[in-house]
């Protein structure tokens, strides 16, 4: 029986742990050995729940789509958090984490971001909290999700292009390393997802694990039933993929299918589908799975979707798929961008190009009729109608 929790030394099986500098030694130990009480206290609790409530938007609805469910011949349902207040599940983790950092007494903010949906999530929670906050963004990701960046500028966020590398994810990640060993006394980092160091993948996961959660609830309105036959959800570092499956890891009825990005296909040398590629190194605090040259070299990602951008994963994810708990299929840009314009043609629902990619399973996969399949649109549309509007016009012509 495998245990899918983390251990006491923050390990997920060979994958995780804390590889940091000495520098944010004490930072880290000081969060390792104080997020377990604050999310358990019971004013930590409310305070998050109501604001989930509140200013969120939750619970978001679990909603069945008649077209698409026909068309793949199952009954599939929408975990929307496309519906979330900022348009992501994003928020459910930045809200949890100001809270922690507030009672840290920490005054200043920095997070990465790739798709900018994590960026926006922060500088949302920094403005409501009223707390100093700079958010890491590779100048590729800046110049492609510019609505973000003006949203981020316009929440009082200084947003700021990191010109190393690919210009991408990986990138902004490594600044804002460097900034937090720089100010570690005043600064909290607010990982945007399931990665990085101990304890940083548990306590996302479990902050987002109120996707889960709901999801039980809701299949207990809609079918009378707890779980699902399928859960579906699209994975880059992780995090809206850890939030649902995170309460039916013991289930082992439930199967877990998790969509990484291929980009232009596994063997072109152009993919971010780091389980099928990658190989066990370090990256960013943790023991992971991670794409890297045969000397070692960390290799520089593609995906269409900024979101799904980065050469690692998140420890517990790599874990899931070693041990075959979860089944993780490559969906290329190509698969990503038919599936979007098709919940979108069926659904009258715009999906974030990251989602997409989850959708990009129903054509892989034979479902029987009466099975519940469960997919998280874990974000909507809106920062990705440029891409679209340019993919649109290809196939015009």
């Amino acid at each position: 029986m495998h245990t899918y929790n983390v251990d006491q030394e923050g390990y997920y099986g060979e994958f995780g742990g804390a590889y940091i500098p000495e520098i944010l030694y004490q930072n880290v130990e000081l969060l390792k050995n104080s997020y377990l009480k604050v999310l358990e206290d019971p004013k930590f609790q409310k305070e998050y729940h109501d604001l989930l409530r509140d200013y969120v938007g939750r619970p978001s609805p679990l909603y069945l789509t008649k077209r698409l469910s026909q068309k793949y011949g199952c009954k599939i349902y929408l975990k929307r958090e496309d519906l979330n207040h900022t348009g992501a599940h994003k928020i459910n983790n930045t809200i949890g984490q100001i809270l922690l950092a507030r009672r840290m007494g920490k005054t200043r903010i920095i997070a990465e971001t790739g798709a900018g949906q994590h960026g926006v999530a922060t500088a949302t929670v920094c403005a409501l909290m009223n707390m100093q906050c700079f958010i890491y963004m590779g100048k590729v990701d800046v110049e492609r999700q510019k609505l973000n960046v003006e949203k981020m500028q316009m929440l009082g966020a200084q947003v700021i292009p990191v010109t190393s590398g690919n210009m991408t994810l990986k990138d902004a990640t490594n600044e804002a390393i460097r900034d937090w060993c720089s100010n570690p006394s005043n600064t909290y980092y607010i990982i945007g997802s399931t990665v990085g160091p101990h304890p940083y993948p548990d306590m996302v996961a479990r902050l987002q694990s109120v996707i889960s959660e709901e999801i039980r609830k809701q299949l207990l309105e809609k079918e009378n039933r707890k779980n699902p036959d399928y859960l579906i959800a699209c994975v880059g570092g992780g995090s809206n993929a850890a939030g649902t499956i995170y309460h039916f890891l013991n289930e082992p009825s439930v199967s877990i299918v998790l969509a990484e990005a291929a980009g232009k296909g596994l063997n072109s040398g152009e993919s971010a589908a780091t389980i099928h590629l990658g190989k066990l190194g370090i990256i960013h605090g943790s023991k992971t799975l991670l794409m890297q040259s045969e000397d070692g070299q960390i290799e520089e990602p593609y995906s269409i979707s900024a979101g799904l951008d980065y050469p690692g994963i998140g420890p517990l994810h790599a874990y899931l798929a070693k041990t075959g708990r979860s089944e993780v299929l490559a969906i290329t840009d190509e698969e990503a961008i038919e599936a979007a314009f098709e919940l979108t043609r069926l659904e009258g629902i715009i999906p974030a190009i990251e989602s997409a990619h989850a959708l990009g399973v129903l054509s892989k996969k034979n479902f029987k009729e009466d099975d519940v399949v469960v997919i998280c649109l874990s974000g909507r549309g809106d920062k990705d109608m440029y891409t679209y509007i340019k993919e649109q016009k290809k196939r015009n012509g």
